[in-house]
């Protein structure tokens, strides 16, 4: 592990429900919040209305951070596929612009399929990544931001 990835994620809810992105694999549909990876020299705020646009086709108001999280592959059930991986993600609360409807934006991830709402009552019922999200979403939330830990 030589370089530790920053990532961006919007945390968007509205009306009880999730925006997430829909993605496929072999055991079935799972999600993800939208965003991803910061570029050289680019603001977090920035990097995040970047994937947004990029991934769930709207323009957005990013606000507080809420969450963050290590991704240190070796450590997680992916560690195969991701064990030189090591991401910082950084999830703040986003608002979607008047007048803009999510869907597939123009550059989506390699396994998205779609984006939709997922209620937030119903989330166990799915495979969200990181799973620790869940738990963190329907706990009340102090000042400041949460750390979630080294999870997937």
């Amino acid at each position: 592990m030589n370089v530790i990835r920053v990532a961006v994620k919007a945390v968007i809810v509205r009306d009880g429900k999730l925006l997430v992105t829909q993605n496929a694999d072999a055991e079935g549909y799972w999600y993800l919040l939208p965003g991803g990876g910061q570029e050289p020299g680019e603001p977090l705020p920035v990097a995040l209305q970047r994937e947004c646009g990029e991934e769930v086709g709207v323009d957005v108001d990013v606000d507080e951070l809420l969450f963050v999280r290590d991704y240190v592959g070796r450590n997680h059930e992916f560690a195969r596929q991701d064990g030189e991986e090591h991401a910082l993600e950084l999830m703040f609360a986003c608002a979607i612009r008047e007048g803009q409807e999510p869907c597939n934006g123009p550059l989506p991830d390699a396994s998205q399929i779609g984006v939709v709402w997922l209620d937030l009552i119903e989330l166990d019922n799915h495979r969200l990544y990181p799973r620790a999200l869940k738990r963190a979403l329907a706990e009340p939330r102090g000042p400041g931001a949460m750390y979630l830990g080294d999870v997937n």
